[in-house]
């Protein structure tokens, strides 16, 4: 690029320098050529004049008429002038201004000769005139004028092919300029447009270089988000299996032990009757018992709802809301559908109406909620809305965990969650499962069926 850019000033330079001196150049040569054309105009003038006064002097002479005259006073009035003319033209020229000078001498004879005869013509001195007339002077002296005349015509002419010459070295110095400054132009172009090209391939091959980088990293973020993704799939599966299996053990070992413990003590109130004071310190420990009884249930219920697979998604949704609305006091409003899902995707739908609940008791400061499942066939709806005093679903902070563990288990059964809330207006949340039919098993026998 820098080369290219000096080679153009260089060549931009050389034009203005080429242009300059044939500009000077020709403006001395159309001088020198003017100034010829003016000192040939001002001698043909002259000869003009003397060759005019001549022959009025002749036409005179031979006449006597005074009208024959007139071109000689003429040619004589303007003799004087052109000299003074030819003497200034020739002011700088030592060589012509003596030929000039020479000129003038034989002109002024000349003009002298034929003053005289035509002086005596005009006093009646006939055989004066016309022996003048007879001389040889006058031829001479004209001779001698053309002589002197031609010349310094030739020296003009000589002058004037000087100009012309010039004129046509500086015509072709332009040219030559011209065509060299042409060839370093397109030198500079065809330098700065491989540069062009070489930082154009350096730039595409850059931006090729970023685009696989970027490529790269986006495949590499890709995988790591998959990765993640299954990762956090696995985690909540794995966190079902255990609340499952922790869920068996309670209702089984906890369970167990409980009812045997209540039973001790219904047997130990039968045979200590007559003693009111263990009777009541028993039925204290019988109450613990079913309160503890209760507890258990409802751990058991929250870790893995028992009646999802014994009563199935509808009555397992009513039993949640109605144990909330017993909670919290909130109008809980239900319309759910029946819809064949498999145990995965039910236990994703109870999951997240009981998520929305919590967070609805915790954070909406709600009076009514409601709770809508739609069985469209090929896709199942689910959605849980509240009127409480909503938030802000741009500003939601990256800590709120809840709505992400909901988004998250609902994509990971290839749906959709929407949340659309507004400050001030209630919050709606909606999640889209697609429905995988279930297919019936043969149930083994002495087992009870279940959904």
């Amino acid at each position: 690029m820098a080369l290219s850019l000096t080679l153009a000033l260089l060549a931009a330079v050389v034009l203005v320098g080429i242009n300059e001196a044939g500009f000077r150049q020709s403006t001395r040569a159309l001088e020198e050529v003017g100034q010829a054309q003016r000192m040939r105009t001002a001698l043909s003038a002259l000869l003009q004049n003397v060759v005019d006064a001549e022959t009025g002097q002749r036409g005179y002479l031979l006449t006597g008429e005074t009208h024959y005259r007139e071109p000689y006073d003429n040619a004589i009035r303007q003799i004087d002038g052109q000299l003074n003319v030819l003497r200034a033209l020739y002011a700088d020229r030592p060589e012509d201004s003596a030929r000039l000078t020479v000129l003038s001498t034989h002109v002024a004879r000349k003009l002298a000769e034929m003053e005289m005869s035509v002086r005596l013509r005009t006093n009646g001195n006939e055989d004066a005139w016309k022996f003048v007339i007879t001389t040889d002077v006058g031829r001479e002296e004209m001779e001698a004028i053309r002589t002197q005349a031609n010349a310094l015509v030739a020296s003009s002419d000589a002058a004037l092919a000087r100009g012309q010459v010039q004129i046509a070295k500086s015509l072709q110095l332009a040219r030559v300029g011209i065509a060299v400054v042409a060839l370093a132009a397109l030198l500079a172009f065809y330098l700065y447009l491989r540069q062009s090209h070489a930082l154009r391939s350096a730039g595409e091959r850059q931006q090729e270089a970023l685009q696989r980088e970027r490529n790269a990293l986006e495949t590499e973020v890709q995988d790591r988000t998959a990765t993640l993704a299954e990762l956090a799939t696995h985690l909540q599966e794995v966190r079902e299996t255990e609340r499952g299996y922790l869920a068996r053990e309670l209702h089984d070992e906890l369970g167990s032990l409980l009812t045997a413990a209540k039973l001790d003590v219904a047997r130990l109130k039968s045979r200590l009757a007559d003693t009111p004071d263990a009777i009541e310190r028993l039925q204290h420990l019988t109450e613990l018992l079913n309160s503890g009884i209760a507890l258990k249930r409802r751990i058991i219920e929250d870790l893995r709802p028992s009646s999802l697979s014994n009563l199935g998604l509808v009555a397992s949704l009513e039993i949640l809301g109605r144990e909330f609305a017993d909670r919290s006091g909130l109008q809980i409003e239900m319309s759910l559908e029946p819809a064949v899902l498999d145990e995965a995707r039910q236990l994703t739908i109870y999951r997240m109406v009981q998520e929305s609940l919590t967070n609805i008791g915790k954070y909406a400061e709600a009076s009514e909620a409601t709770i809508v499942m739609k069985d469209y066939g090929n896709h199942v709806i689910v959605e849980v809305a509240d009127n409480g005093k909503g938030f802000d679903t741009q500003r939601v902070r990256p800590s709120t965990h809840g709505l992400a563990g909901m988004r998250h288990r609902v994509e990971a059964a290839q749906g959709k969650l929407t949340v659309i809330s507004t400050p001030g207006h209630g919050t709606r949340l909606t999640a889209m499962l697609p429905v995988r039919r279930v297919v019936a098993t043969p149930t083994p026998a002495g087992v009870a069926p279940g959904r």
